[in-house]
């Protein structure tokens, strides 16, 4: 792959030089910063006061500080990652404003950390990482996680949730109705709403998934 990060690779090969694949797991790593920033780049091409260094930046560094999905610290992992990004990229000689547009960016893409993007260039960056959760490699993070966690595929005597709480934790199918729909519902600039249509992709899926398990 030639120059994924373009036009920006020299600021990306700085920057990924402070990632650490070892930490990243299967569902943060390289890749999906490569298609996170894609994302990003795409939504920021329709809205011409958008500033791309940062969301490269925050494409690369925005899970830079490794919290697993169960863990009681998830909440504040956006926020651990932007103290984090904040000191990666001083070498950069950013304005302190740049700095802190940085950090909110990183702060509010967290779906756990409940914050609203208040820039153009967070609500880009929200939509841009939330895109990579909701379509096919959506379906395929979703349960790299839950094998990871030592979860199950789904619950055998109600899979549907139908009786039961939803956990995701204990399984992969119940993350859908738990959080990934709700994800697909909060896109914000217009092109990251058309974009999102791939949420169907996931509903389907779903379906389709409970019809098979079911005998149907």
């Amino acid at each position: 792959m030639t120059e994924p990060f373009a036009p920006h690779q020299p600021l990306a090969d700085l920057l990924l030089s402070a990632f650490d694949p070892s930490l990243a797991g299967g569902s943060h790593d390289v890749s999906h910063i490569v298609r996170v920033w894609r994302n990003a780049a795409r939504i920021a091409r329709t809205e011409p006061d958008c500033d791309t260094e940062p969301l490269l930046a925050a494409a690369i560094l925005h899970d830079c500080v490794a919290v697993e999905k169960d863990s009681p610290q998830r909440p504040l992992a956006s926020r651990l990652s932007a103290a984090r990004a904040r000191e990666i990229v001083a070498p950069l000689q950013w304005s302190p404003a740049r700095v802190d547009g940085l950090a909110h960016v990183i702060e509010t893409h967290s779906f756990s950390a409940g914050l609203v993007p208040k820039t153009l260039e967070a609500k880009i960056f929200q939509d841009a990482d939330r895109l990579d959760a909701i379509g096919a490699i959506g379906v395929a993070r979703c349960f790299h996680v839950g094998g990871r966690m030592d979860g199950a595929l789904y619950h055998l005597g109600d899979p549907g949730a139908e009786a039961r709480p939803l956990d995701d934790r204990a399984y992969a199918l119940d993350h859908f109705p738990a959080k990934l729909f709700k994800v697909a519902e909060g896109f914000l600039p217009a092109e990251g709403q058309r974009m999102a249509a791939r949420s169907k992709l996931m509903r389907d899926f779903v379906t389709a998934f409970l019809a098979e398990v079911e005998g149907e």
